[in-house]
Formats: structure tokens, sequence, C-alpha cells
């Protein structure tokens, strides 16, 4: 059978679903890891649905099928399953299902939902078993993807291991299991396995290439009192990274035997397991063990790695700034080139960055697949432009640039939106509005009891004056030399982590009118400690990102007073961080730039 379109795929998987005797089969974006960003190997849900984006499932039934997104994706999703039988569930609308309330409703009596164990985390298959048991219903175990996905499909990565020295760390890979065995004793644990990228990234120090811009390799960790076993690909480890890890007190396995291994352990352990990101496979060996006694908690590794250590913080900043001087660079080389009349494109955008960021020699790779989206474009929250499908830049409207870089020493992740030429009184208002929202949180202060929900309202105030809002959050942590989302906190209307000093999160609010304009203003923000008196302990927030805001599309009369000193001061900071970095005229440029605005 031709396997070359959906409807061929989908066909094929209906089959594979009949000779296994299962009715639904739920396909998650997800990997063994539960990393957001997939290696292409575990792709599964784009190759049998068409759908591209993040945090989806897509269900298959034997006469209809559905993919979920969420509001980032809305648009997007519309347009890719175009033409197909899929239906498109979008995410949080009213009298939308959840994927797991669709399986419960189209599951027959008694009937049996196929999942691939290893891409589906265990919370997922605990909210379908709760789903399925009006119904009777069972879960089956199968790995229909890998049987089916065989033509064409990207081996699973294997990219060089290596450690990131201590001196931008802060802390050796045994100085961190030490903290965190003493974490674990705190949540009545005697051992960890560690299943999410980041958190054993974090952890052993590891880094490798194995995501498209995520500097993660692929691998669990088991951690016992006395032992940290880690599971990899161990051709792929370096001599030296071998080395320094036996040295740190962690020996090797390899990934493949993680279940055989995990099965096999007779060391009596309360071992914390975290259902949110240990995938259902290794969840259930833990479970069947009987020599393990195992807790579903949270992964005390998030919050460690969340507030980031004195060394950390100050490569952050210094990486901050050269990342700064490649976008006043880039921002240079747009406007001449585009003042000289030639014609650039959305594609140009990301040649030119990577240019000016890649001649760092601390530079590792971009932080994400850069954003560039002119007019229309950036009502599309993750547009990414391609060679068959993007814009050609005019002198009007706004161009939209998210964009970063992951560097030795740091994680960077920033957005401009640039006035290419005339605007309309609508584009003008909206970048105000979220330029309003924009400042608001930056100088935001709060008693340190307030949490991540309480502050995002204070940036999305500006904007319901008006009747809009944003269908997203308003910023998210960014790793240290790592992803550029991570947790535990991030500035949204379900996050309820307390802000503590020493954490990083994004300022990024913005306004995304379907087909017209997309504006967003993004700073990474740094929480620090201001002061404790009779009231409590304040909290605020300090800039680490130091690039100039375009200021000609403001409306005057609308920002207020505090508004405008802010922006002002931000900009007199810009000044003086990347002066010293630049060439005469660079920095005159700049002073135009950053030239203070009245009222």
């Amino acid at each position: 059978m031709s396997m070359n379109t959906v409807p061929e795929r989908l066909a094929a998987l209906r089959a594979a679903m009949k000779a296994n005797g299962v009715d639904v089969y739920l396909i998650p974006v997800g990997d063994p890891h539960s990393s957001e960003y997939l290696p292409d190997h575990y792709t599964s849900l784009t190759y049998f649905s068409g759908f591209h984006g993040e945090n989806s499932n897509f269900v298959v039934t034997m006469t209809e099928s559905a993919v979920w997104a969420d509001g980032r994706y809305f648009v997007q999703a519309e347009k890719e399953i175009a033409g197909t039988e899929i239906q498109l569930m979008r995410m949080g609308e009213p009298g939308v299902p959840t994927a797991e309330e669709y399986c419960g409703k189209v599951l027959p009596e008694g009937g049996t939902l196929g999942l691939c164990g290893l891409t589906a985390n265990c919370a997922l298959v605990n909210n379908l078993k709760k789903e399925l048991e009006p119904k009777h219903g069972s879960i089956k175990t199968l790995f229909l993807e890998d049987e089916l996905w065989v033509e064409g499909r990207p081996a699973r990565p294997a990219t060089p291991a290596w450690i990131l020295p201590k001196e931008y760390a802060g802390f050796s890979p045994a100085e961190k299991l030490e903290q965190l065995r003493a974490k674990l004793k705190e949540q009545g644990c005697t051992a960890q396995l560690v299943g999410k990228l980041d958190n054993l990234a974090w952890l052993l120090n590891l880094r490798a290439m194995d995501i498209e811009c995520t500097p993660y390799a692929m691998a669990y960790c088991y951690v016992t009192p006395s032992r940290a076993v880690l599971f990899i690909n161990q051709a792929r480890v370096t001599p030296e990274a071998k080395a320094e890890l036996e040295a740190n007190g962690v020996t090797l396995a390899d990934y493949d035997s993680i279940l055989d291994v995990m099965a096999a352990e007779t060391e009596p352990q309360t071992v914390l397991a975290e259902s949110a990101t240990v995938n259902y496979a290794v969840y259930q060996v833990l479970e069947n063990n009987p020599a393990l006694t195992v807790k579903d908690a949270a992964d005390p590794l998030l919050a460690m790695k969340g507030v980031k250590n004195e060394v950390e913080l100050a490569h952050l900043r210094e990486s901050h700034l050269r990342d700064a001087v490649a976008m006043v660079r880039f921002q240079i080389e747009l406007e001449n080139r585009l003042a000289s009349g030639e014609q650039l494109t959305e594609l140009t955008v990301d040649e030119i960055l990577h240019k000016y960021r890649s001649a760092d020699d601390k530079f590792l790779v971009e932080s994400f697949g850069t954003i560039a989206a002119y007019g229309g474009n950036a009502a599309m929250m993750h547009y990414h432009a391609t060679p068959e499908d993007h814009a050609v830049l005019q002198r009007k409207g706004f161009l939209l640039v998210d964009s970063g870089a992951t560097y030795m020493d740091g994680t960077t992740d920033i957005t401009r939106t640039y006035p290419l030429g005339e605007l309309t009184e609508d584009e003008r208002l909206f970048y105000t509005w979220t330029l309003q929202c924009h400042i608001d949180i930056a100088k935001a202060v709060w008693l340190d009891y307030c949490d991540c929900h309480m502050l995002d309202t204070i940036a999305r105030e500006p904007l319901w004056r008006h009747l809009i809002n944003y269908r997203c959050g308003t910023g998210h942590s960014v790793s240290f030399v790592g992803n550029v989302h991570e947790g535990p906190h991030a500035l949204n209307g379900r996050n309820t982590t307390l802000m503590r000093p020493g954490m990083i999160v994004t300022d990024e609010p913005g306004v995304y009118e379907a087909g017209e304009v997309g504006i967003r203003i993004e700073n990474e923000i740094e929480c620090y400690h201001k002061a404790d008196n009779q009231y409590g302990t304040f909290l605020a927030f300090r800039p680490i990102t130091f690039v100039p805001i375009a200021t000609s599309p403001i409306v005057p009369g609308v920002l207020d007073k505090e508004q405008i000193a802010w922006l002002n001061d931000y900009h007199r900071k810009v000044f003086e961080q990347l002066a010293p970095r630049l060439t005469e005229d660079e920095r005159a440029w700049l002073a135009e730039k950053c030239a203070a605005i009245g009222c």
C-alpha cells in the first residue's frame, strides 16, 4: 500500500488497529522523555496527521479522527489538515472535549484503546483510564508507529555527549547529585528515576545536540543514595565526558536496557517518578517491581534548576549582552538593505541573524527556529517561513522577529516588532498597548506571596481595557544552556508557582489579529529581592535583555508618565551596556534608537 498521503497513512493505521484488536488509537506529541520539542524520529503525530504543532494529541477510530491544537496553532492546524477527514479540536474553547474525554466517548463498550507506552507519559494514561472506566475499556501498549513508519523515518539521534564545565554550571555533577539526594529525603524518597531531558542535563551538566535547537542527550538517570546510573547510547559519550561522569560517581548503562535493568533491580527503594514526565512503559516497570515503592510527586529538579545560581546568573547577563550586539548589527543591516531598495524576505532575516550570532566563539545553536513574520503572518504565534511559503518585506506595516541563541554561557530569547514604513492607526495603537503591557510587568513590584498567575494579570490589564487578550502566556522560564521553555514558573493564568529571586522569565505580551497583524515585544527578566519591611518581602523584576525597542510607532498621549520613565531609563541602560562593545558608527545608530521620548 502506498503511504505518501495522510489518507493512505490513516488507512494503513486502521488496518493495523484491526489486526491488533484495537478500536481507538492515540498518538500524542511525545518522545520517551516528555520533551517539548521532539527529535525528528518521534514526530509520528505529524507523519499520520500532517499537523506540526506542540502540545497535541491525535485520536483515530475506525470511522473518524481528530487532532487537538491549542490557541497558538488554531490557524496553522486548519491550514495543515485542510482536505482531510481530520476534525480540529480547539483546546480550551467552550464545548470542546479533551482528547481523553473524546476517547471515552468514542470507545465502544468493553473496547480497547492502543498507544505507544514509550511516547505516552503516565499522567496521560492515568487520565485515559478514568475516562475509559465507564465503558469498561482497556489500554493496550503497541508500537504501531514503529511498525508503519519505516520508510524515510529519521534515525534516533546520537550526537556526541559532553559535560558543561563547572565554571559555567556553578556546581559539579557530584555536588548536584548530593543536592538532589537531600531534596529526595525531604520528600520521603530514597531514589529517583529522572526521565526529563532538561532536568537530567542540569543534574549531570550533560549536553549534546539530539533535539533541534536544544542541547540535550536522550538518556535516563536512576539515582539512589549510593549510585547514579546514566542510561545512554554509550558510543556517543566522549572519553572525556565518560571519565568526568565516573569521577563524579556516575556509571553508564545502555539506553535501551532501561526497562530490563529497572525490572531486575533488587535494592529496595522508595522511587520518585513524576507521572507527568516519566513514560508509561518505564512507570509500569517500576510499579511492577516488588523491590520498589513508587511515589508520584513533583520532580524536585525542576524547582532546583528554576532558580539560577550566582554563577549561572553572571554568565547569563554576559551572554545576553553579546546577543544584544548581534541583534543591533542585525537591525542595522536589515535597515540598510531595505533602504537600498533590495528585495528581502522573511527568510533573509534568519540568515542575517545567524551570521551575527554564529560569529560569537561561545555560540552553540539557535535556541529555537527563528520566527520572522511580516504583516498578517505574525498573527500566527508560531509561524515559520519556509522556502515554499514566505512573505516579501514591504516598506509598510510591521515585521515581527522572535529569535534566540544558546551559547556556552547562556540561552537567550527575544522578540522585537520593527516598523518597516507606513503604519495604520490600528497598528500603532496595538503596538502602543502591547508596549504598555510589557512595561507594566517589567516594572511590577509585589509581595512574595503573589504567584505567577496573579502577576500575569498585571501584564494584560492595558489590553483588557480595550477588550483585547492574547491566547498564550505572558512569559515562560528559560533554561541555562538548554531548552528555551522550562518550568516550574511561567506567567500565565494557570501557574501558581511563587516567583523567587534568581528565577528568569520572559516578558512577552502581544496582540494577534488574524490575517491583519501580530505584535510582540519580549525581554528576559530576572526576579530579584527588592526590600524587606514591616509589610513583608517585596520582589521585583529587572531586564537581562538590552536591545532597543522601537519608539516611532508609539501613539502620543497613551503611555503614562511612569511607563515613559521606565522606557527612557531602559534605553539609557541599553546604550550604557552596549556602547563599549560597538563601533563608532554603530554607537551613533544606537544613540538615535535609544533617544528619550516625551509624553
